[in-house]
């Protein structure tokens, strides 16, 4: 018995080895997307297999390390934004642009839905090259589709620093399940996203 959770034990350490390996490695890879309220942007991309984690925080603003209050302001020139770590071998950055643009809308020019402000905006913050040729490309696309009667104000820009948001953003919709629904809701996101997604 002693021997066998010995050897549960080395295969614990030896998978969260690898995976530190991995991290280490640059075998994950880094997204950011800005599409209004942090808490809305999460579930979406979590719910893909191949994305390790969605992380809540600002970008895009003057002021180094702001906190909520202060981009709630409007002032510091921040947007809510969600890093996505994730593995390339198992889900593609096209994936995780198709469901960016699945989940805002993007003719709204600086809020979304409810929520108003510069710091409400959408954009797509890219890392590297190949991220921002895609992410054009993305946006060509869906405004070639006649998805939509009015132009796309998306913005596309080279990935500034990222600030991670206070711990009570992150995973609100878990911690926070009943609340979270209330708001996607009442916000108007949840019906708009029906209405214009919901028979594809």
């Amino acid at each position: 018995m002693k021997t066998l959770k010995v050897l549960v034990l080395l295969l614990f350490v030896s998978c969260s080895s690898i995976e530190s390996v991995r991290i280490m490695n640059n075998n994950y890879e880094k997204a950011y997307f800005a599409g209004g309220c942090f808490w809305c942007m999460e579930p979406p991309f979590e719910a893909l297999e191949g994305v390790i984690e969605a992380t809540s925080g600002y970008m895009g603003g003057t002021v180094e390390n702001p906190t909520y209050e202060e981009v709630t302001t409007g002032e510091t020139g921040h947007a809510e934004v969600v890093e996505i770590l994730f593995d390339p071998e198992i889900v593609s950055y096209e994936e995780l642009l198709e469901v960016f643009w699945r989940n805002i809308d993007p003719t709204a020019l600086n809020y979304q839905f409810a929520d108003v402000g510069s710091q409400y905006r959408t954009e797509i913050f890219t890392v590297g090259d190949e991220q921002s040729k895609l992410a054009e490309q993305s946006k060509v696309d869906l405004e070639n589709s006649g998805k939509f009667d009015k132009p796309i104000v998306t913005a596309i820009s080279v990935a500034p620093e990222f600030y991670i948001a206070e711990d009570y953003h992150q995973d609100f919709y878990k911690k926070q399940s009943m609340r979270y629904q209330m708001y996607a809701k009442a916000s108007g996101r949840k019906g708009f996203l029906e209405d214009t997604w919901g028979e594809d």
